[in-house]
Order: C-alpha cells, then structure tokens, then sequence
C-alpha cells in the first residue's frame, strides 16, 4: 500500500516539474529542449516504474544507436547515442539500488563467471591508475563497467525467464534487419556485388563492415536454432526462417570475411557438441595440430606468401584472399597493427600503456617496411585488430590472461550447462549463446568491437544467458535431489 502511494506521489510531482521546467522554456523561447523533454520525462518514468522495460530499450536502439560526431563533429569526446547516456544513467540507478535496502541476486554475483569478469575489472583499474593517459583509461574503464552492469548482470537477472531471453534476442534482431534492409537498399546504388560499398553502406549504424559482420554472425546461431525448434508453431518458425535468410544475405553482403570464417568454426563447435565427442580427443587434436604447425611454420609461411589473390566481390576470391599475407593491403595492415602491439607489450609487459590507450601509442612503434598504403598514425580503420593482443598492449601480460580466464570459464559453464539440462528450449538457447559467443572470440583475433555497444551487447548479453540457465539448471537439480531424499 505504501509503495503504491509512493509511486503516485513520486507520478505527479514527476509531471508537475516537467509542466513547470515546460513554462520556463517556453517563455525563455528554447524550443529544442522543450521537443527532448518528453523523451526525457518518459525514460525517467521508465526508470522509476519499469526498469525491466529502459533495459529492453536500450537493446532495442543498440544497432540504431549512431555516434555523437555524426550530429555534432569536432567535438573533442564522443559515444553512441542514445544508449551509452542510457547506460551511464542505469549504473548510477543500480548503484544505488545497491546502497539501498534492495539485495542483488547473490547466485549471479558469486558465479565464476561473475568472479572471473571482477578480476578482469580489477586489473584494468589497476592499469588505469598506471595509465600513460589516465583520463582516457578512466574513460575506457567506466565504458567496460556500464557495459557489464547493464548487459550482463541485470539481464543476468532479467533471464530468470526464458521468455525474457527470447525477448532480448529479438529485441536486437528486428531493428538489426531494419540495418540490413537500409545497408542492402543503399548497396543497390552501387551495385550489389561491389565490395568497396560495403565498407560504407552501413553507416551511421556500423562504423565498419566488419563490425556489422560480426553482429549479425553472433545473432544468426539463435535463429538457426529457433528456425529448428520443435518447441516453436509452424508458422512463427516461416517467419523466424525469413529473417534467416534476411540475416544471411546481410552476412554475405557484408564482405566480412572473419566473420564468415567465424561461422565455420561455429559450426565445427556444434559438430563437437552434437556428435558428443570428448574434451581430451579435442585437446590432444588441438595439440597435435599446433605442433603440425610449429614444425612446418616456415613451409606454411612460403604457401602463404605465393597466394596473391585480392580481396574482391567474387565471394570465392574474397575468401580466398584471408590467407594473402604478400599484397592484400587489409592484411598487411593487420599484420602491421599486431606487430606494433607486440612491440608495446615488449616496452611496457608488466601493466601496459594503459586500457583505450593503444591508438594514442602505437604510431611510433610502425615500421617502415610495415606500412601499408592504408596505414595512419590515428588507428583510423580499427584499433590493434585484435581483443587478445590489444589488452596485452593495453594491460601487459595479465590483461592478456584475465581475458582469456573469462573465456574459458564462460565456455566451461556453457557445455556444462548444455549437458545438464533437459529442457529443449534452454538447450537451444545456451547452444546458439556458446555459438555466437565462439562466431565473437574467433573474430576477435582479427578485430576488437568491445569497446562499442554493437558487440558488447550480444559478447556480454549471451555470457548473461549461459550463467541465468546454469544457475537455474543447479536450482532444478538440487530441487529435485531434495524431492527424492523427501520420498
């Protein structure tokens, strides 16, 4: 009774102060904030009576979202808008959610997984104190922090229903086919088939091709899954396998070829998990295949430096063009950034140059016989082009081994979690998040994306959805072992 009264108290002195601070802009003739005020008074009330509901809008703007230097260029900072204000504004809320009387989910916060993320936190704030730019690793640092607060522990929460997690998976599908229907209509200008349109097609969304690539790559397991499902009507499942095909030809149009590569090895990690086949044959086949490479490396090496074939829009040549490691000028420069975080990492091996640092640092660290006809002092293009060896440049050697701990925790707890449960819906839910997530970790030794919202959103949200099942996974199991004891 109380709360109820509260909430209506808190409803109209919300309106009266908008009605207010409304007469004081009209009189002071500010039409642009009297047009945002609406837009804001909604998302506070959002806030206040339907956090659940600002956390499904902040997903659904995610691949709408477009950069503050697209409206206002120049300015000396930047972020995606509107959900990185979003983002910063639900920290704040549940920080003091926090310092309230209301208790977090303790199952979620004292997961491995959740431990493994504090530790990768822990270390790049211990970076950002030793930074070389401090205020752009604080910067970064907070980013991290909104982005796994809202992304991941409060959708960790959100999907104690799984119905929430088929909401969330949608939520960001249906607005990322409204990019591919925008990408595909403007690449018709060009020529469907010309890849250079590719690598714009897709702003303001996208500030890469590759990124896009990536993003529709993570979302397509769960639609191949849904596609499939005997849980599901025949007819949502037509509509599902339209927007797989949709999907598809945004992946293919989209000339990302890591991503398409991270499709492969998806789909080499479902075989594994379908036909059963044990962890040790994988590591022993892992091994051996390392040493195969390790052996013959100088053999391999001359094999890839006589493939001269170009990145092109024949779909064949293009793929064929990842292993060109002697005139593709998208690999060189990869090869290039790679080389100069490596050198970072030699200088500074301990605690890094500091987390965002590496564009600020990395130009005198080229070398002339590196550069490439696209290179530039400014990490134009992407960052270091890669999530593994950025942090080592960025964080040292532990910024390194924190990332790959919460790789292997999050992957150790998915298949766990997929061999526990019998319920076929969650089954296809936490089999299509460990795909998506593989599409992102084999991607990520080619690009980084985690410091944006586009990826963060599916790296942190899918994480999310294998750590609520498996929580909820142990619950059923223990109920049940508690029934039997009863009886």
């Amino acid at each position: 009774m109380f709360q109820a009264r509260t909430k209506v108290v808190l409803f109209y002195l919300i309106s009266a102060l908008f009605i207010l601070v409304n007469i004081f802009f009209l009189v002071n003739k500010h039409s642009m904030i009297i047009n945002a005020l609406p837009v804001a008074l909604g998302i506070v009330l959002l806030a206040v009576f339907a956090f659940d509901k600002l956390l499904y809008l902040v997903v659904f703007f995610t691949p709408l979202s477009i950069p503050l230097s697209e409206i206002m260029p120049g300015l000396p900072i930047n972020m995606f808008l509107p959900t990185e204000p979003l983002l910063f504004g639900i920290l704040l809320i549940f920080i003091l959610k926090c310092f309230s009387t209301e208790k977090f989910e303790r199952a979620i916060l004292t997961h491995p997984v959740s431990l493994a993320i504090y530790l990768s936190l822990f270390w790049l704030l211990v970076t950002s104190l030793s930074s070389t730019m401090p205020i752009v690793s604080i910067k970064f640092l907070l980013s991290r922090i909104w982005f796994i607060v809202g992304f991941y522990l409060l959708t960790a929460k959100l999907f104690e229903s799984a119905k929430n997690i088929e909401k969330f998976v949608w939520l960001y599908t249906l607005p990322l086919l409204m990019v591919i229907f925008y990408a595909t209509y403007r690449h018709l200008g060009y020529g469907l088939w010309d890849k250079q349109a590719a690598h714009f097609v897709v702003d303001p969304f996208y500030n890469d091709h590759t990124a896009y690539g990536a993003a529709i790559a993570m979302y397509l397991p769960f639609l191949f899954g849904f596609s499939f499902s005997k849980t599901y009507p025949t007819g949502i499942k037509i509509v599902v396998r339209v927007a797989l095909g949709i999907l598809l030809m945004g992946l293919i149009l989209s000339y990302a070829r890591a991503a398409w590569i991270s499709m492969v090895a998806a789909l080499v990690i479902w075989m594994i998990m379908r036909l059963k086949i044990r962890f040790k044959h994988i590591i022993i086949t892992f091994l051996v295949s390392v040493s195969v490479i390790l052996v013959f490396q100088h053999q391999i090496l001359m094999y890839l430096e006589r493939n001269n074939t170009e990145s092109s829009a024949n779909l064949g040549d293009h793929l064929s063009s990842v292993s060109n490691i002697s005139t593709d000028a998208s690999n060189l420069e990869r090869i290039n950034r790679w080389s100069c975080a490596i050198r970072m990492f030699e200088d500074k091996p301990i605690l890094g140059w500091g987390p965002g640092t590496y564009m600020f640092n990395y130009a005198p660290y080229q070398l002339t016989a590196d550069r490439t006809i696209i290179s530039t002092n400014s990490a134009n293009g992407g960052n270091a082009h890669s999530e593994y060896l950025g942090p080592m440049a960025e964080s040292g050697f532990l910024g390194l081994i924190t990332f790959l701990i919460l790789i292997t925790v999050v992957i150790y707890t998915g298949i766990h979690t997929y061999s526990r449960t019998n319920d076929k819906r969650l089954k296809t839910l936490v089999m299509s998040a460990i795909l998506g997530l593989i599409t992102y970790y084999i991607h990520g030794s080619m690009n980084n994306f985690l410091d944006t919202d586009k990826l963060s959103l599916p790296f942190w949200g899918f994480t999310a959805i294998i750590v609520a099942v498996d929580i909820y996974t142990k619950k059923v199991a223990q109920t049940e072992v508690s029934s039997e004891n009863q009886t």
